[in-house]
């Protein structure tokens, strides 16, 4: 079976001013459907320019992506936009959450922009916010939820039109680390149990654990690339930080 993913000597420039800033250099890589990958480096190293292309977000320079067989790079706006809405599902750091519409409107924001009606659109939009644990917050807003809720929300609109890839960009950065462990959770059995392919952009280590695969940049090329032995298991270690005992102050 080909994968999902397939880029050979992907390259994106920039052009700020004079100057040319070359984010990709020539990037080479699979991903397979059903993958969890963790991508990291440090800011500059072409990880968000790599996850943008992929998302098609923007084109490359030069070079050639496959998403599912599909030549990314040779299609037009519409398409592109149709692939985006049809393949992928994004989930960003603050959440991009639309405050005067009830969490039941911004799961349904997606449907919006297909060709055809989608009758079961209430159905499918509480279908996913129980998946993701938030049943009976339908018509709240979300200046009435948590950091932790609203990236929940978040994943729910990411799944309304039931994507093949789930691209998370710094998912838990505005996150403590409990609620962080609860999210990497939900990722973790959307993978495991749905087999959606799964990456995540990450500047955090403890993270990055529980991918079962982890992508490296530096300046614009992928320095490492290896499988995680023994992912870490979010699930257990939710459950190991809510027996912790709560530090009283003295």
């Amino acid at each position: 079976m080909p994968p999902l993913i397939d880029v050979r000597e992907l390259t994106k420039t920039y052009r700020l001013g004079e100057v040319s800033v070359n984010a990709l250099q020539g990037v080479t890589t699979t991903i397979e459907k059903g993958s969890f990958v963790a991508v990291m480096g440090a800011s500059g190293s072409g990880k968000s320019t790599f996850m943008n292309l992929l998302g098609c977000l923007d084109r490359p320079t030069s070079g050639r992506y496959l998403l599912d067989g599909i030549p990314v790079e040779s299609l037009d706006r519409d398409q592109l936009a149709e692939i985006r809405n049809q393949k992928i599902g994004f989930i960003f750091q603050n959440f991009n959450l639309l405050a005067r519409m009830t969490v039941l409107e911004n799961v349904e924001l997606p449907l919006l922009y297909k060709d055809e009606d989608t009758p079961d659109a209430d159905a499918r939009a509480w279908q996913v916010l129980d998946s993701v644990g938030l049943a009976g917050r339908e018509y709240s807003f979300p200046t009435q939820l948590s950091g932790g809720q609203q990236q929940r929300v978040a994943i729910a609109r990411s799944l309304i039109n039931q994507p093949e890839i789930l691209l998370a960009d710094e998912p838990t950065g505005a996150l403590d680390s409990r609620t962080s462990v609860e999210i990497m959770s939900i990722f973790q059995g959307l993978n495991r149990t749905q087999g959606i392919t799964i990456l995540l952009v990450t500047h955090s280590d403890e993270v990055a654990a529980y991918a079962d695969r982890i992508i490296g940049f530096r300046d614009g090329l992928i320095v490492s690339d290896g499988p995680l032995m023994k992912p870490q298991k979010a699930a257990e270690d939710l459950v190991a930080l809510l027996r912790a005992p709560v530090e009283v102050p003295q």
